[in-house]
Order: structure tokens, then sequence, then C-alpha cells
């Protein structure tokens, strides 16, 4: 594990995605527009991930930082 990275909360958010919209997800857990990348990465080895939602749906975006599947929650959460 990165010691860089910081657990933003030890559960995903819910978070509502649109069609063929870009989103950055916070990767570090130092953004304080979780689970979004507000800059707060800067001067660290940690970059946010890039993804464009397929499709309009609710997805659940991982708090914990420590997911394998990045952006999205794989229960890691639930094993720290």
């Amino acid at each position: 594990m990165n010691e860089d990275v910081v657990m933003a909360q030890k559960s995903p958010y819910k978070a509502e995605l649109k069609k063929g919209q870009r989103y950055f997800w916070c990767a570090c857990g130092k953004s304080a527009k979780q689970p979004y990348c507000d800059g707060s990465h800067k001067g660290s080895s940690i970059s946010p991930i890039g993804f464009v939602a397929d499709e309009d749906k609710t997805a659940w975006l991982c708090g914990c930082k420590h997911t394998s599947g990045q952006p999205f929650c794989d229960g890691t959460h639930s094993k720290l």
C-alpha cells in the first residue's frame, strides 16, 4: 500500500453518473470534494483516476482508496 494514501472513509460513496461525462476519482484520499479529485494530490506520487461513464447509473466509488477495481468499490474496506 502507498503510504501517501489517506482513507477518506471506510465505506463507498454513492455516485449518480451521467452517460458520457468524464469524472476524476480521488485516489489519494485528501480531496475535500470526495469522491472526486480537487487537486490535493499535488506534490505526491498519486494521480486521480479519470473515467467516462458508459451509462446513466448509480455507482459505488471507493472511499477507503484501497480497492483493486479503481475507482469502484470492491469491498476491500471490510477487510481493513
